[in-house]
């Protein structure tokens, strides 16, 4: 069994996807927007919401990390209470994949030895939020 992270975004989740698949290098995943679900004529679908992300994934060195937009009128806050973390055993690709996510961010721990990982390091990307990048040696 796993736990994926699931991030919320204000109408700005196509473009999240965008960086993310960019960063880690994959390809651009499969997307549904709310107009494309099907519809209950009891709720009609505002206009506002028909091109909005319902649903994406994306797998991150083997985790899923699942993404959708806030249906309008629903409150939204950037938080800083979810990390995720990146635990990996590559160290070229964890150095590259914090290079690339710090673009528009701001790196909190610069990738350094620590006494549980060859490498550590800490950024908020450009959308809020928290990553953590640690070297797991075999």
């Amino acid at each position: 069994m796993a736990v994926n992270a699931y991030l919320n975004f204000e109408g700005n989740t196509r473009e999240a996807i965008e960086f993310y698949a960019k960063a880690f290098e994959k390809e651009m995943p499969e997307i549904t927007t709310f107009g494309e679900a099907p519809q209950n004529p009891e709720y009609p679908l505002p206009e506002e919401a028909k091109n909005l992300v319902m649903h994406s994934s994306l797998n991150i060195c083997g985790s899923n990390v699942m993404f959708s937009d806030t249906f309008p009128g629903m409150p939204f806050t950037v938080g800083n209470n979810i990390n995720l973390a990146v635990v990996i055993d590559d160290l070229d690709n964890l150095r590259k994949y914090f290079n690339n996510l710090q673009e528009g961010g701001t790196v909190t721990m610069e990738l350094q030895e620590t006494f549980w990982s060859k490498s550590f390091g800490q950024l908020t990307d450009k959308f809020g939020v928290n990553w953590m990048f640690s070297h797991e040696s075999e």
